[in-house]
């Protein structure tokens, strides 16, 4: 067995000696040092020789097999260099030139709008919470005081998974998950997916929403004019005006719609506003006293405001798309313009 490991180690020396492609430097590993080369079959007849030599032969063929992949690797590096060395000098490969960079992909537009309202209202003070999608009926509505068979629940076109589970309508959700769990003052948003049962042009199944809310004592109605002027000023980059129409919410009272002064015509009226000059962007109100009570606060200590907005909405204003559908269709021709 000695003999046959020395005359493996020299026809292993002569061999790489010879070899100048990459190929061979292959067929030589598979030959010698595989799986089932020469070493590992004269390895496996170890168990063959007397007990006492056993030791010694073993130690000399690891010694040797050692050696053959030290210098297996040694000239592994050397072919390499060399055909690298050969490729700069036949003009094949600039080593100079910058690498050929992968495109890097870009945020959906209304992940940007949605990263722009959270980052706005947070440096007005607001946090941010995120809440379920699969929501209890009892958070969706209940304690948003929309009981059973109340009419607004027609507005909302839900989807239920069962009696008392559903996809939430609204991010609205989160002001009872947060105001039975925490005491005022309270300043929060919330963003995050909502779904009902409504696909066209300006509406799809599911979309984005961004609820804010505050409560504190002494909360008045100009507070929440305030903070959604220079929401609306910051997101549109411009001094635009804003107009608070009367409407209707079971959570709020009093509620109002905000519209802001068209971003397309300056107020002065176009086909986006309908020649009204103006354009729906949220919903809005001070707090029901009703779902103070509903979390345990007491309407007489506290007051507070919320208001809810549409984030695809803003986006179309803001970008002047007018086919929400558009920013699911995964065009990129289209996307890649934000």
């Amino acid at each position: 067995m000695e003999q046959e490991l020395q005359r493996l180690q020299k026809d292993a020396k002569q061999q790489l000696a010879t070899l100048s492609e990459n190929g061979q430097l292959e067929e030589f590993r598979i030959r010698f040092l595989g799986r089932k080369g020469s070493f590992t079959t004269v390895m496996r007849s170890l168990g063959k020789v007397p007990q006492e030599d056993r030791p010694r032969l073993g130690q000399l063929a690891n010694t040797i097999k050692a050696e053959i992949e030290d210098l297996f690797h040694k000239k592994q590096s050397d072919l390499s260099a060399a055909t690298e060395a050969q490729a700069v000098n036949l003009g094949a490969t600039d080593l100079t030139l910058p690498g050929r960079r992968p495109a890097i992909g870009k945020l959906h537009p209304v992940t940007q709008i949605m990263n722009e309202a959270c980052a706005i209202f947070e440096s007005l003070g607001f946090s941010v919470a995120e809440g379920p999608d699969v929501e209890h009926d009892h958070y969706n509505f209940e304690a948003l005081n929309i009981p059973a068979h109340h009419p607004a629940r027609d507005m909302h076109d839900t989807f239920y998974i069962s009696d008392s589970i559903l996809l939430r309508t609204h991010t609205s959700p989160m002001q009872a998950r947060i105001m039975e769990n925490q005491q005022p003052p309270l300043r929060v948003i919330a963003p995050g997916k909502v779904y009902r049962c409504d696909s066209d042009i300006t509406h799809t199944p599911m979309f984005h929403q961004v609820e804010g809310f505050l409560v504190d004592k002494k909360v008045s109605f100009a507070d929440l004019k305030g903070v959604l002027t220079v929401f609306t000023q910051k997101m549109f980059e411009k001094d635009l005006a804003l107009r608070f129409r009367p409407s209707f919410f079971p959570f709020t009272e009093p509620s109002a719609e905000v519209d802001i002064a068209c971003v397309i015509c300056g107020g002065k009226g176009c086909r986006v506003c309908k020649k009204t000059g103006w354009l729906e962007i949220l919903g809005s109100g001070m707090i029901d006293p009703e779902v103070f009570k509903m979390v345990g606060y007491d309407p007489e200590i506290y007051s507070g405001f919320a208001f809810g907005l549409g984030v695809e909405r803003i986006a179309m204003l803001k970008y002047g798309i007018d086919d929400i559908r558009l920013y699911y269709e995964n065009d990129l021709r289209f996307l890649s313009q934000f």
